[in-house]
């Protein structure tokens, strides 16, 4: 991995502006670059970009390895919808309904055949799913007729013919999404740009992943999970937080040389230069919770895979440009084997003043390091400091003074433009690389937070406006970065 000191933005492109009800990789995509670029920033972190299904969540995506066909731009779409966040109820049938139609008209030639051809090791079941899900009006594969749901091939051949022109409308769809994306990339690598992408170490129970793999995970002869994934409590949840992901058989993956991981890491690196590797914690030990548990708190923890994993899968690709998403408990075991294939660990600034030998706290940084304000889980840092209470986690009332006089006293600031005080913190950090939310370059409060880990509902809605990025913005930014070292051509790096 690059050591050089830059600076970057998270953003999911759904918080993009633009018609249409939803950011997308259309021109406000480009034109995001071209901001990017202006302030000297030279990162853009994105969540995970699969499709999306009930709750909207990126975690919970129907593939890992498609695109989320509600990103992709389509020319001259109408209806009106909200600027200034996503209502998907409206949005995603409107976007369903248009792109359908946009497709339609779209000939299945050459460059389709050929793009269905390089993709056929996921494409081709993600294709029958996601069409068979629309045959059963939704429902998970797991309560479809049982010659769909465990893959007798005489069913699924019959179903192949029935649903062919909607297969292959997906075959489209897809195309299109790489295409655009691949556009998007080769523009950000012009304007000397890298993007960043989000993988979530586990895949969502109702997905083609899971259909066409069953042997890989941990599921009973009906197609539920014997256990599922989650966390123990912590600073989100004091019941812990249910994920309810079905957890791999790591014994059956290894037997082949972890092959399916190696293709889904191969995947993610035709789309982006850096990978931010969620819940890197859980390779090494993970929470086991029992398949038809309420809540995470009698979970245990197992064994993960270790270092075999990532052996096998730096043999087959190379060096891997991960980053390692090493938040909540952390044991001497997970930072060893994140140091032994040198991947960066992160720090997250509003976890920083709880305790003041916080390894947080921007004078414990060490180079080789990713600095964050917050991440799409936190509240916005506006929020985070003008918060009336503790509701979104355990933190009592008395905590969260105590930990605004810290923070108060070590950043040695009255509290007033937090968001910008927090910014200056982490581009001023030794850590080679600083990522900034969006939503805190703009000030904004809890209104825009993305993510409250636990609530069913109300999540991924944020959008961002043009007109609340001012040059005053892009000003104090670029100064900033170029005070600060993280310009390109500044000429400073970091250790490894």
């Amino acid at each position: 991995m690059d050591h050089s000191r830059t600076a970057g933005i998270l953003l999911h492109p759904t918080s993009l502006p633009g018609r249409g009800g939803i950011g997308t990789l259309g021109a406000d995509a480009h034109r995001f670059l071209g901001w990017l670029h202006e302030a000297g920033l030279r990162i853009w972190q994105m969540l995970p970009l699969g499709p999306t299904g009930f709750g909207d969540s990126p975690y919970q995506s129907f593939s890992a390895f498609a695109g989320n066909p509600l990103l992709i731009h389509i020319p001259d779409i109408d209806g009106r919808f909200p600027d200034d966040h996503v209502d998907f109820g409206t949005v995603v049938p409107a976007r369903q309904a248009a792109l359908a139609e946009w497709l339609d008209a779209q000939p299945y030639d050459a460059t389709v055949a050929a793009f269905v051809e390089r993709h056929r090791e996921w494409l081709p079941d993600y294709a029958l799913f996601m069409a068979l899900k629309d045959a059963h009006h939704g429902a998970p594969w797991y309560e479809w007729d049982a010659g769909t749901a465990h893959r007798d091939p005489e069913a699924l051949a019959r179903w192949r013919a029935v649903l062919q022109p909607d297969i292959t409308r997906i075959y489209k769809q897809q195309c299109v999404f790489f295409r655009q994306f691949d556009e998007l990339r080769r523009a950000a690598h012009t304007l000397g740009i890298r993007l960043m992408g989000d993988l979530p170490i586990y895949v969502a129970h109702d997905s083609a992943d899971v259909w066409a793999n069953r042997e890989l995970f941990q599921l009973h002869p009906d197609g539920t999970p014997r256990v599922q994934a989650g966390v123990p409590p912590d600073y989100f949840s004091e019941t812990g937080q249910l994920w309810g992901n079905p957890l791999y058989d790591w014994t059956r993956m290894a037997a082949d040389g972890f092959q399916w991981w190696t293709s889904r890491v191969h995947a993610a690196l035709h789309w982006f230069d850096l990978i931010r590797l969620d819940h890197f914690r859980g390779f090494a030990a993970y929470w086991e919770v029992p398949g038809d548990a309420h809540t995470a708190v009698s979970g245990r923890w197992v064994d993960g895979p270790g270092a075999a994993l990532f052996h096998a899968m730096t043999r087959a690709l190379g060096p891997l440009p991960i980053i390692a998403e090493n938040l909540g408990v952390i044991t001497p075991d997970v930072e060893t084997l994140r140091e032994a294939f040198q991947y960066p660990g992160m720090a997250i600034l509003q976890f920083a003043f709880t305790d003041p030998a916080s390894s947080f706290l921007p004078h414990r940084h060490a180079r080789h390091l990713v600095v964050y304000t917050g991440t799409h889980d936190n509240d916005t840092t506006w929020g985070w400091w003008h918060e009336g209470s503790a509701e979104d986690s355990p933190r009592s009332r008395e905590v969260v003074a105590r930990e605004r006089v810290f923070a108060q006293q070590y950043l040695n600031t009255t509290g007033e433009a937090m968001h910008w005080v927090l910014i200056r913190a982490a581009l001023s950090s030794v850590a080679d690389t600083a990522l900034i939310p969006m939503q805190d370059v703009l000030g904004l409060g809890s209104e825009a937070r993305m993510n409250l880990p636990g609530r069913p509902e109300g999540n991924w809605r944020f959008r961002f406006t043009w007109d609340q990025v001012t040059p005053a913005v892009t000003r104090w930014l670029h100064e900033w970065i170029s005070l600060y070292g993280r310009a390109a051509g500044s000429g400073s790096s970091g250790a490894s």
